[in-house]
């Protein structure tokens, strides 16, 4: 079994080509031959899979929502979150002296979908997105708040001239692929903070921003 076996299960896809997929995982650090092409181009085709996505599964829905939940999906700390969930960041290839950043990680996966994208096309593209992204689109809630919590918090803070909170990580719990987190979001120009938990740092942010807002607005 190759070592990238489990995340190619993962993304339902096996590489043709796994040359395309060592690459996607090789940060420059580790030499010439590195994912920055194939981090472009999946920046590209994930976008468009995502929008292609949504459009599909929320035919009722304005364009502002939609685009406001595509920039939340494929944001550089979802797509980290992402990353680890499918144990990406355990597969990428990076000197010793180079951390492993959430920026890495996030452009690991971008990379590794413009691979998909070489490898197979559009049409694999699109059904890895839908695969992988499956929790997140599922969490989407149609008769939610048009804005998420964080953004509502952030402009209460702002339009009271105070300082935007901090969400520090307390903890995280479980496998790569099944993790719990725990946020703290602080305020600490008021001396108040609160706790969240979700299956991904950001959701477990939203609910730790959501019990902030009780709190401010008491």
């Amino acid at each position: 079994m190759s070592r990238h076996a489990v995340l190619e299960q993962r993304l339902g896809h096996r590489f043709g080509d796994g040359r395309l997929l060592e690459q996607a995982l090789t940060h420059r650090s580790h030499g010439p031959e590195n994912n920055e092409r194939l981090e472009f181009l999946g920046d590209g085709v994930l976008g468009c899979a995502v929008a292609d996505l949504l459009f599909e599964r929320f035919p009722h829905e304005a364009e502002g929502k939609l685009t406001r939940w595509r920039a939340e999906l494929v944001r550089a700390e979802s797509l980290a979150e992402l990353g680890r969930r499918l144990g990406l960041d355990e597969l990428i290839r990076a000197s010793p002296a180079t951390p492993l950043t959430q920026s890495i990680v996030a452009d690991a996966m971008e990379a590794v979908f413009g691979a998909l994208f070489v490898d197979a096309g559009y049409a694999a593209v699109r059904a890895a997105t839908a695969l992988a992204l499956e929790p997140a689109l599922a969490g989407l809630d149609p008769s939610g708040p048009a804005k998420d919590s964080k953004t509502r918090l952030q402009e209460v803070l702002q339009a009271r001239r105070q300082r935007l909170p901090e969400y520090r990580v307390s903890s995280v719990r479980g496998a790569a692929h099944q993790q719990t987190f725990e946020v703290e979001c602080v305020i600490a120009d008021a001396g108040l903070s609160t706790t969240g938990r979700g299956s991904s740092r950001q959701r477990a942010e939203q609910e730790a921003a959501t019990a902030m807002l009780k709190k401010v607005d008491a």
